[in-house]
């Protein structure tokens, strides 16, 4: 009996706890499962409210708050204030400028002398009254007048002398004729000043200036008085003269 009840007993006391164990596990595992199968096979017997909160979508997040409104833009205004000449500068500037402005030209006198119009005062009546002296007349120059322009055959009636042109034997070999066109200009006195040909044949025109040359014409005058002329002279070389 002694050794029945202890507890070093070789293994003769035998318990049946370690198979309640093993059920009551097997039993709760069998609840959660009908509790997890019983919603998916019949979802029917759950709540409506329940299958509401779990189907509904969750609420929106709030919007991101505004951005803050700009900074207002400060502008500085240098407000520089107008010295007056009488006041006095806060600081002495570094560079002084020495630049001397001309004196204004000495105002006329506006004094009467003596209310005369005689000569005794400077500038005559105008100096008299005071008012200074009388303006410089400004005398125009009239510009020198140029040649006058005359035509040939005007100036051939104031031929006074000159011998004819010598037909070139050349141009007479060659049976060349025609008239040389010359630009001249006659003095006062009415000598030949220039000549410069302006037409004719190439064999005739030398001739034609050495013989122009010496011819003489009469002064022409202009208002009562001698002056140069601006013309053309035509020399004809033909065979018969």
């Amino acid at each position: 009996m002694f050794e029945d009840s202890l507890v070093e007993s070789s293994g003769k006391l035998k318990s049946k706890s370690s198979q309640w164990m093993w059920a009551t596990g097997a039993l709760n595992l069998a609840i959660v499962a009908v509790m997890i199968l019983i919603p998916l096979l019949y979802p029917d017997a759950l709540p409506k409210t329940a299958m509401t909160a779990m189907l509904s979508a969750p609420p929106p997040p709030p919007p991101p708050p505004p951005p803050p409104p700009p900074a207002a833009v400060v502008k500085v205004v240098k407000i520089v204030a107008a010295l007056d000449a009488m006041t006095a500068p806060t600081k002495i500037p570094k560079k002084v400028d020495m630049t001397h402005e001309d004196p204004p030209p000495p105002a006329a006198s506006m004094g009467v002398a003596g209310m005369g119009m005689g000569s005794g005062a400077a500038g005559g009546a105008m100096g008299g009254l005071g008012l200074g002296a009388a303006p410089t007349p400004v005398v125009k120059v009239a510009p020198k007048a140029g040649p006058a322009k005359i035509s040939s055959g005007v100036i051939a009636g104031n031929k006074i002398s000159g011998s004819s042109p010598v037909y070139p034997p050349i141009a007479k070999a060659a049976h060349v004729s025609g008239s040389v066109v010359l630009h001249a200009i006659i003095s006062k006195t009415g000598t030949i000043q220039s000549l410069q040909v302006i037409s004719g044949p190439e064999m005739l025109r030398s001739s034609a200036v050495s013989a122009v040359q010496d011819w003489k014409y009469k002064p022409y005058m202009l208002n009562g008085d001698p002056t140069e002329v601006d013309t053309t002279i035509t020399v004809n070389f033909t065979f018969g003269g």
